[in-house]
């Protein structure tokens, strides 16, 4: 397996051995943006666990409207379709997070909502979206990894705040290697969140950068600051305010403003 290699459905699903994601994959030379593929193919049932990857997005998203940078083959973007999912958005983001996290490395933290966090700078984030067909709910997990970049191949503007798998590793990423830690992760952490919720809640606690830390963060354009105390499978992230109320914020519009570690 070359690290260079273009990524090849055939050697994705080489001995994968999932029992539901990357059952199918699919390989997108160009397209504008995984999700919205995904989001196609979600009008059949059959197509639950597809993975779609694609070596470039023209109009690759992040949460709240951000755009993700990426130049061809350089990086993993992909989207896992759940046609069938029993899980609430919340717990749904916290598991992806978790299985991102060890897809990538045991070194790497999860900073809530979407970001991993490698020695302290961003290394993927993951984007969930959802739809509706014949009144079924059906999620989209995009993730998006940044694998093979040199420190001056980012924008001057993030390379304080952004890192690859290689820059970290310090070697070339083999990124269909890549493919298969993260669809086998995915495929674990999804069946472990159906059966035992509070093992997956375990788990990102353990990796969290923010448990126990002052964050600020903004809720529905406001800012409210506190310490971190806890996440919630169905509310989202828990701080004590600084008013000494307890309160609880979804990942869906709610963003970090500043962490002080």
């Amino acid at each position: 397996m070359q690290k260079n290699a273009r990524l090849d459905p055939d050697e994705i699903t080489a001995n994968l051995k999932t029992e539901r994601i990357g059952k199918k994959v699919v390989v997108y030379n160009s397209t504008s943006s995984t999700n919205d593929v995904a989001l196609q193919y979600a009008k059949s049932q059959k197509n639950d666990g597809l993975a779609i990857f694609a070596e470039e997005q023209t109009l690759g998203k992040g949460r709240l409207g951000n755009k993700w940078h990426s130049k061809p083959q350089e990086n993993i973007l992909c989207s896992v379709l759940l046609t069938n999912c029993k899980l609430n958005p919340e717990l749904l983001s916290i598991t992806s997070a978790v299985a991102v996290a060890e897809a990538i490395s045991d070194k790497v933290k999860i900073k809530w909502p979407n970001d991993i966090i490698f020695n302290e700078k961003k290394v993927a984030g993951i984007l969930l979206e959802t739809t509706s067909e014949n009144d079924e709910k059906k999620f989209v997990i995009g993730v998006g990894i940044n694998c093979n970049q040199k420190k001056d191949s980012f924008p001057a503007q993030l390379r304080e705040i952004a890192t690859s798998v290689r820059i970290e590793n310090k070697k070339k990423c083999d990124r269909i290697l890549l493919a298969k830690r993260l669809l086998i992760s995915l495929d674990g952490w999804l069946e472990t969140a159906e059966s035992d919720s509070e093992k997956v809640i375990k788990r990102w606690i353990q990796l969290s950068n923010q448990l126990g830390q002052r964050v600020t963060l903004l809720f529905n354009g406001k800012k409210f600051a506190g310490n971190c105390i806890g996440i919630d499978p169905e509310k989202g992230l828990t701080l004590q305010l600084d008013s000494g109320a307890i309160r609880m914020f979804d990942a869906a519009h709610t963003s970090i403003v500043k962490q002080l570690l």
